[in-house]
């Protein structure tokens, strides 16, 4: 059977394979607009690597972010969150998804293709130009696979500033535990000392013995030691706030917070759950993970479909010059690897599905825990500070005055001095669980973002109903 003639096309069947190719690139959607549009914004906290002038970790930052001792907390959280290096790596994370977005959505290159006749001589010469065309919907499926991927990210990026900032927030009340715990021990180990040399006058005087002056040195010395201990921990402290920071857990250019600021008392219970609905940022991240796994299904269903790739070369040789079309149509028949990804995304996708119901279950678990814990500091900070701590002041007067008269034990004066010191140190600790459970209603649970958070949009917003897998 003889060979066939090749066609006589016109030239501009070339233009006409580019514009088809050209009409199968995806346009930008609202979501990839948006995402470019916050990177945009953020670019001023956290240039490209390639406008930065400094490493992140240098001398420059705390000129750039000056902070003294007396600083409000909200200086400090400002500080870790454009400083810590882990909250710009979650950053540059997102910022990489949202350039993938373009390459999910754009055809492959078209290929130049050259061929040769030769016998004794060149008897054709064809260059041409192939173009793959994508599936039907593929591109538009990719394209959306990139957006989830790239909200998630963003997610994941808020958690990082969330994060941050309860992280620096947990060390910097840590710090103001430890201050108040050292001012009264030493409180403490001064009455120590005002009680030894009560005790040694009555010794002197004749109305006491020599084991209430032993008795005073050792609860003296014992003290001593816990305050030796509480200023040495103050070293490991100091490193833990630093680190919070961004900074060298042993800079001692960074200055130390000596200001402490009680947090507002939590909103209503529905308040917060709907806060965290909108703005928790890992619940955010696992809607943008079933909103991925539907991406993956209509990806997975778009890939059942057929190929095809126009190709057109010229001979050159001719005359006039020969064109020859060419087209190629791939033949999806291993249907299994087909099924298999389609059940894979369908698997994936209710994965997603579960683990948001799971993650709501454990949020609002959470939720009845902190506000429990802060419910109890409450109580026992209104008991300590109102009603036992001026009754054991009292106590504690009363038996100084009576050990002098000869009417109470030395061991009157010892208990009344433990419990009274006790139960500062417990007033104490129930202010300090007070802040940390508001730190974690605030941050951890309903994801609001202090004041100069490097964020733009809210993570993820449940703006559409879940997708269902469908077969």
């Amino acid at each position: 059977m003889p060979a066939p003639e090749p066609s006589h096309l016109p030239a501009p069947l070339l233009t006409l394979a580019l514009v088809a190719l050209c009409a199968c690139a995806a346009s930008p959607s609202p979501e990839e607009t948006r995402a470019r549009a916050d990177l945009e914004a953020l670019a001023t906290h956290f240039p490209a690597p390639e406008e930065r002038a400094a490493p992140p970790l240098d001398s420059a930052l705390l000129e750039r972010l000056p902070l003294d001792p007396g600083a409000p907390l909200a200086d400090w959280l400002r500080h870790a969150m454009l400083t810590h290096p882990r909250v710009e790596a979650a950053y540059q994370a997102w910022r990489a998804s949202v350039e993938r977005i373009v390459g999910a959505r754009t055809p492959e290159d078209p290929r130049l293709t050259f061929e040769l006749d030769l016998a004794s001589m060149v008897e054709a010469l064809m260059p041409g130009l192939m173009v793959d065309l994508p599936r039907p919907g593929a591109l538009a499926a990719a394209a959306g696979l990139a957006e989830a991927e790239a909200r998630a990210a963003y997610a994941r990026f808020t958690a990082e500033v969330l994060r941050t900032a309860y992280a620096t927030k947990v060390a910097w009340f840590r710090l103001h535990f430890l201050a108040e715990t050292l001012r009264v021990q030493r409180e403490a180990l001064a009455l120590l000392a005002d009680v030894e040399a009560l005790a040694g006058g009555q010794v002197a005087a004749g109305r006491g013995t020599l084991q209430d002056v032993l008795r005073a040195e050792i609860e003296r010395e014992e003290l001593a030691v816990r305050i030796a201990n509480l200023e040495d921990a103050r070293g490991a402290l100091a490193a833990e706030f630093r680190a919070a920071l961004g900074h060298d857990p042993f800079d001692e250019r960074v200055p130390l917070p000596e200001r402490f600021e009680p947090g507002p008392p939590p909103p209503a219970l529905d308040e917060i759950l709907a806060a965290a609905r909108a703005a928790n940022p890992r619940l955010a991240e696992l809607e943008a993970e079933v909103r991925r796994g539907t991406a993956l299904l209509e990806l997975a269903r778009a890939n059942r479909g057929s190929a095809a790739a126009l190709g057109l070369e010229a001979d050159l040789r001719a005359e006039p010059v020969l064109w020859r079309p060419s087209a190629s149509l791939t033949l999806p028949v291993w249907r299994a690897r087909l099924a298999s990804e389609l059940a894979a995304a369908q698997a994936e996708t209710r994965s997603a599905e579960l683990a948001l119901d799971a993650e709501e279950l454990a949020l609002a678990s959470e939720l009845a825990l902190q506000l429990y814990l802060y419910r109890e500091s409450e109580r026992n900070d209104a008991l300590y500070g109102e009603r036992l701590l001026p009754k054991a002041r009292q106590a504690l007067a009363a038996a100084r005055s009576g050990y002098a008269a000869g009417r109470a034990t030395f061991l009157d004066v010892i208990e009344a001095e433990r419990t009274l010191f006790g139960f500062e140190l417990a007033h104490i600790e129930a202010g300090t669980q007070r802040e940390l459970a508001l730190a974690a209603l605030s941050l951890s649970i309903a994801g609001v973002a202090p004041e100069g958070a490097p964020l733009v949009a809210p993570p993820a917003p449940a703006d559409a109903p879940r997708p269902e897998a469908r077969p």
